[in-house]
Parts: C-alpha cells; sequence; structure tokens
C-alpha cells in the first residue's frame, strides 16, 4: 500500500493542484484522499487500487469545488475579498541543469501553456484527461474513478483533447 501511495503521490498532486488552482489546499486534498483511501480500500486487491484512488481524490476535488462555491457566496456578501496570492519560493530557484536556454525556454512555455489549458477546461473533462492521458487508465478503470458511464469518460476525453489542439495550436509542429 504504502509503495502504490508513493508512486501516485507526486502525480495526484498535479491533478489536485490544477483542480484547485491553489497547491496548499492540492495538499490538504492530497492528504485527505490518501487517508479516506486507506480506511476504505486497503482490503481490496490491488489491480483495483488505481481507479478507486482516483475516485476517492476526484470526489475530494469536487467537495472542494462545492465547499468553495459556498465560500465565494458568503464572501461575496460580506463584501470580504480573497488573500493575496503568494509566490512558491522553489519555483524562484534558478535551474542548475544544464539544458540549453532555448530548448529550456521552450520547455517552460509548453509546460506553462499546457497547464494555463488545462486549467481552462471543465472539470469532468480534466478528470478524463488527466486520468487517460497522464495516468494511463483503461476507460472502465476511469469510469470507476469518475463514478460515471464509460461513455461519459470517451466524450469528456474526446472533448478535452480537442480543446486542448485548439489551445496548444501554435505548439504543433
Amino acid at each position: 500500500m504504502n509503495d502504490f501511495l508513493a508512486g501516485v503521490e507526486r502525480k495526484a498532486f498535479r491533478m489536485a493542484a490544477l483542480g484547485t488552482g491553489n497547491e496548499d489546499d492540492a495538499l490538504d486534498i492530497i492528504q485527505d484522499a490518501m487517508l479516506a483511501f486507506v480506511r476504505k480500500y486497503a482490503e481490496h486487491p490491488e489491480p483495483e487500487w488505481a481507479p478507486l484512488f482516483y475516485r476517492v481524490l476526484q470526489s475530494r476535488i469536487t467537495d472542494y469545488h462545492r465547499r468553495s462555491q459556498v465560500r465565494n457566496r458568503l464572501r461575496s456578501f460580506f463584501g470580504l475579498g480573497d488573500e493575496p496570492d503568494r509566490e512558491d519560493p522553489l519555483e524562484q530557484m534558478p535551474d542548475l541543469q544544464a539544458v540549453p536556454a532555448d530548448h529550456r525556454i521552450a520547455g517552460e512555455q509548453l509546460a506553462a501553456s499546457l497547464e494555463q489549458a488545462l486549467r481552462r477546461l471543465p472539470l469532468r473533462q480534466q478528470q478524463a484527461f488527466l486520468m487517460r492521458a497522464w495516468e494511463g487508465l483503461d476507460t472502465r478503470q476511469t469510469a470507476t474513478a469518475m463514478g460515471c458511464s464509460e461513455g461519459s469518460v470517451k466524450t469528456h476525453y474526446f472533448r478535452a483533447l480537442q480543446a486542448l489542439r485548439q489551445l496548444l495550436e501554435e505548439f504543433r509542429p
């Protein structure tokens, strides 16, 4: 179980960070999802763990969005603003790898554009894309993780691909 959680931790964090737009909230979601997963599904066979874990994770991300909507309504009602954005000090550190500047810049631009494009996708499309393309889950496993039909996964994934192709057109060869 520990090896499985260590293996999905990084990817799950990126999924949660993309889903929430906040790394601190993403860390909380990952921790909560892992604890809930261990409590509920530790006795299940190992081949079932990935879809079950991602289902718990996606449930936590959806809960986050629901709570955020309520918080935002209350903030706007009472005239309270959001907290100022905090910069991550680790992102400000220079890259020490000897990569040619033009390749590094192109890669950084692509990564930033991809992340921005993923953030623009509707949540269900984002989930389907990340589980299928990034995690390598098949349609059935993704459907289990998302709590929907395989047809719905195919539709969300197809629409995500179309949107990403359009948003990232400038990077196509």
